[in-house]
């Protein structure tokens, strides 16, 4: 299938604030106050030319920026914060394509994601992305309560079932399940702060202890043991995307726009409201967000149709090398989406081909 236009290959979203600025403006980097890092474990794999093409387009213009992700969302972020943005963005999508699981024990593959992590950055690496002269990095994480604070399989299975029919009736039934926790620099705004039910609570990052909280936004229940952290004793840290799967937070707050990449063109609250089609993000939160995301166009190109996804593990169990393939061809393939955004920008088309983030605007 042949793509043609920019237009065709990303789309834009926008909520209320923000389609009226583009519209009346365009989009412009001074004008990026926050970037939001969604949870989607592989699929970041599939937007690596889109990273690459935003944060250096970002660090050209200098301005205090939040950055704040959840899971593979925050390890992102933490790349797009060293010098070498670009290179360490395709590192991670390398890291992440070359690993393979001979075992399923969640012991090995805790043990193999703390090894990537700590291939892709050094403590030097972390210091600098505490220390960035204008942007600033928080990270979300839940803290366990009940049976999920174990890792024993039966516990912690009762529990995940527990929190999804809690959540099915009401997403501030959470509660018993999961504390959120918003882990950010000291120098951080704060300005996204959550105004939902779910209950917050807030832990400054430092050298001490940024590495075990990057370990514990990507916890996956299940998948890697929760992390135990000197900084939240007593509960284990598990993925952040399990309250905040696609950073459902009030970014209106900010001086300035949310520029969203994102793996889709929808915004799901919580990891669980994957699964409700009903349960959507709060307009009134992301009056001011943009969201770029590969177009169903684009998608339908890839040689999957989709973005890699955690569940190609799966699909190409024993045939490790095609599916390494696969994902090193999604991940070529996304540099257009990063040269249609800056496209889009610079002509100014972007005014034109920005459409409501929501149904009712």
């Amino acid at each position: 299938m042949t793509i043609q236009n920019d237009e065709e290959v990303v789309t834009i979203r926008a909520g209320a604030q923000a389609l009226a600025h583009l519209r009346r403006e365009g989009l412009c980097a001074e004008q990026v106050a926050v970037i939001p890092g969604a949870a989607g474990g592989p699929k970041a794999i599939g937007l690596v030319g889109l990273d690459q093409a935003v944060f250096p387009w970002l660090e050209a213009a200098p301005r205090q920026r939040e950055f704040i992700g959840a899971s593979i969302g925050a390890w992102r972020l933490a790349c797009a914060l060293q010098t070498d943005a670009p290179a360490r963005l395709a590192r991670l999508a390398e890291h992440y394509t070359d690993t393979t699981y001979p075992s399923a024990k969640v012991s090995d593959i805790t043990r193999q994601t703390r090894d990537m992590l700590d291939t892709l950055l050094s403590d030097d690496d972390l210091h600098r992305a505490l220390n960035h002269p204008h942007h600033r990095l928080s990270l979300l994480v839940v803290a366990s309560r009940g049976a999920l604070n174990q890792d024993r399989r039966g516990p912690l299975l009762a529990g995940l079932a527990l929190a999804a029919a809690s959540n099915l009736l009401a997403r501030s039934l959470l509660r018993y399940s999961f504390t959120r926790v918003v882990c950010h620099d000291a120098n951080s705004s704060l300005c996204y702060l959550p105004d939902d039910d779910l209950p917050t609570r807030l832990t400054v990052l430092n050298d001490a202890n940024v590495r075990d909280l990057l370990m514990a936004t990507a916890a996956i229940p299940g998948v890697i043991e929760g992390i135990r952290s000197d900084t939240l004793p007593g509960t284990l840290l598990r993925d952040g995307g399990l309250a905040d799967y696609h950073l459902d937070l009030p970014f209106a707050a900010a001086p300035g726009l949310a520029l969203f990449p994102h793996f889709t063109d929808r915004i799901v609250p919580g990891w669980f409201d994957k699964f409700l089609p009903w349960r959507h993000a709060d307009a009134a939160r992301q009056a001011n967000t943009i969201v770029i995301a590969p177009s169903r166009r684009y998608l339908a190109s890839l040689p999957q149709g989709k973005l890699p996804d955690r569940g190609d593990f799966k699909r190409f169990a024993g045939q490790d090398a095609e599916r390494q393939r696969l994902w090193r061809r999604a991940a070529a393939e996304s540099q257009r989406l990063g040269d249609a955004f800056l496209a889009l920008c610079d002509s100014g088309r972007i005014a034109q081909v920005a459409r409501p983030l929501f149904d009712d605007q």
